[in-house]
């Protein structure tokens, strides 16, 4: 089927999913969630596909193995493309999330990373390249940075922001809107993952060889 736009039952459902998060609601509301969430976020997913390749989305579940917050169902469904350097959809209660990058650097990207941005001859480029995404809304995803400078880097860094960075990763949030509704929003949501791919072509002209490494 040819995507027409996601429902906006979707914010209501994941509002009263926060409020009754059950095995029993969800079996009494399955229904709903294939018809409302799940279903138009695969078409837009398929329609996406010839530019931006492969597409997953993910499992409405929680992993709780490990948490605290035993609640078994997420309050949002996202869908990933499958690079290394990703492109990110996200909706929830809240709105849209458009994102992408690297959420899970690892350890030698991070440091090659702080190495471009604490260098005057190379700083320039990393702050032109995010000036660019801020001018399309964008800006980087800045859950989980450093409190502090990281190690070998001054608190007083002109450039102590980006030094904290733990997530090579960018997004840009929207709350609920009309536009969304319509089979417009896949123009939008494919526009905006154009923009993510101006970091991820940074990301990988800069750090492929780091972020090949585990």
């Amino acid at each position: 089927m040819s995507f027409t736009g996601l429902r906006p039952d979707a914010l209501d459902f994941y509002a009263q999913l926060a409020a009754n998060n059950s095995k029993e609601w969800w079996t009494a509301n399955r229904a709903r969630y294939d018809a409302s969430v799940r279903g138009p976020f695969e078409e837009l997913a398929e329609a996406l596909v010839d530019e931006f390749g492969p597409v997953k989305i993910f499992r409405p579940f929680r992993d709780v193995r490990f948490s605290t917050d035993k609640t078994p169902y997420k309050l949002h469904i996202g869908m990933v493309t499958r690079e290394r350097t990703a492109h990110y959809l996200q909706l929830s209660e809240q709105g849209m999330l458009v994102g992408g990058g690297v959420s899970d650097a690892p350890t030698p990207a991070l440091a090659r990373f702080r190495q471009l941005v604490n260098d005057p001859r190379s700083a320039g480029d990393v702050e032109a390249t995010i000036e660019e995404l801020e001018e399309a809304g964008f800006t980087p995803m800045t859950d989980g940075s450093l409190k502090t400078a990281p190690r070998g880097f001054p608190v007083d860094h002109p450039r102590i922001a980006l030094l904290r960075l733990t997530r090579l990763a960018v997004g840009r949030e929207d709350p609920p809107a009309d536009w969304m509704w319509g089979a417009g929003a896949l123009d939008v949501v494919r526009e905006r993952w154009r923009t993510v791919s101006i970091w991820n072509e940074w990301l990988a002209e800069n750090l492929a060889e780091e972020l090949a490494r585990p």
